[in-house]
């Protein structure tokens, strides 16, 4: 059995009492104090989490737009200097190779933020394809990630910042050369809870100063470390996909309902446009939609979903919702069967439990 990988915030992981597992070969924290607590933080304050796992894949030269046109359900075309994009990968048949954020930098220089892990399959798959003057790096090892989520995330993490007023970074733009506790960041305005926040990306051997400075500066304002747990309630409250779950080699992103990044109208032709096109035209044969139990039992990924005697769809996500207090669940299901307000029956263990089809998302963060 091969070891598992390793953050560079590992060793800090223990002085917070965290609770590690096996996370697609890597060693992280599930969570620290209780889910619950690191859910409200964020909800309520702010929680920080560390995504160094993430993988960062450099994309450099001339022909860069013309490469990633082709390799992108996007229009990255429309993408600015110091704004960010989230896109979607495909195979041929429309299935999803992931789903990404791609920074750019110069009309020469894109970072993408691909999932860990698939960081090595999406490196190959961008290698095999690769043409012109374009050179595709896999930098994932030089790089610390860590995340400030929650409604105070910009006043804690402001404290630290000496170089840059924070409040001028908008929502899905960064900013690169960011001094935070002395040290040069790139800061963008992303996240994946639903909530306002920052995503700090750094040198790896940094990770650890700016993980214990943010910790510090928070510490006044009850900002929390936060583990997956805590990540996967917020994202799926939030309708946020996952890949694995809501997205796969065998779910397309217009099923996954991420349709809004697939661009089939975009001038250049991509990988997997014919069938996404068709979908996103005529209807996908399935469709992603909410669900809320009637019965007493929580919905889990992979149970089986049914109306009357007919198998119609599965779970991909579900659990006990820390926000509403309810079990909730979010169900890939046959289109011709999603319809809100109509009940289903959700396969736990030996029992048919009721469940009906409610809209998301579930959890919409208060406007200011």
């Amino acid at each position: 059995m091969s070891e598992l990988k390793r953050t560079p915030l590992f060793d800090e992981y223990q002085k917070h009492g965290a609770k590690t597992i096996d996370f697609g070969g890597w060693d992280l924290p599930v969570q620290f104090s209780s889910i619950k607590e690191e859910h409200e933080a964020v909800r309520t304050k702010a929680g920080l989490f560390d995504v160094s796992h993430m993988g960062e894949i450099d994309v450099k030269g001339k022909d860069s737009l013309a490469f990633l046109q082709k390799m992108m359900t996007n229009d990255v075309s429309l993408l600015k200097n110091g704004a960010t994009q989230y896109t979607a990968m495909c195979y041929e048949n429309g299935g999803t190779v992931d789903d990404l954020l791609i920074y750019k930098k110069s009309d020469e220089h894109y970072l993408l933020v691909v999932n860990a892990s698939n960081t090595d399959k999406d490196f190959d798959w961008l290698k095999q394809h690769v043409f012109g003057d374009v050179e595709v790096v896999n930098i994932s090892n030089e790089i610390g990630q860590i995340a400030i989520q929650g409604p105070l995330a910009e006043s804690v993490l402001q404290k630290i910042t000496t170089n840059t007023d924070l409040s001028e970074i908008k929502f899905f733009k960064f900013q690169d050369e960011v001094e935070i506790a002395g040290k040069k960041t790139l800061v963008s305005r992303t996240g994946y809870t639903g909530e306002d926040g920052f995503e700090v990306y750094c040198r790896a051997d940094d990770t650890a100063v700016l993980w214990n400075a943010i910790l510090e500066a928070g510490e006044p304002e009850g900002v929390l470390p936060c583990g997956l747990g805590a990540r996967d309630t917020l994202r799926f409250e939030a309708n946020l996909a996952l890949y694995g779950q809501e997205l796969s080699q065998d779910i397309t992103p217009i099923e996954a309902g991420i349709g809004f990044a697939v661009k089939p109208n975009k001038e250049a032709d991509f990988i997997g446009k014919a069938v996404l096109k068709q979908q996103k035209e005529e209807g996908a044969p399935r469709k992603i939609v909410g669900i809320e139990m009637i019965d007493k039992g929580i919905p889990r990924h992979g149970y089986e979903v049914f109306i009357g005697d007919e198998k119609v769809g599965e779970v991909t996500t579900g659990t006990q919702s820390p926000t509403l207090q309810k079990n909730i669940g979010l169900v890939l299901i046959k289109s011709e069967n999603a319809e809100l307000g109509s009940e289903v029956e959700v396969q736990v263990r030996k029992k048919r439990l009721k469940a009906v089809q409610v809209a998301t998302p579930f959890y919409k963060r208060p406007k200011k």
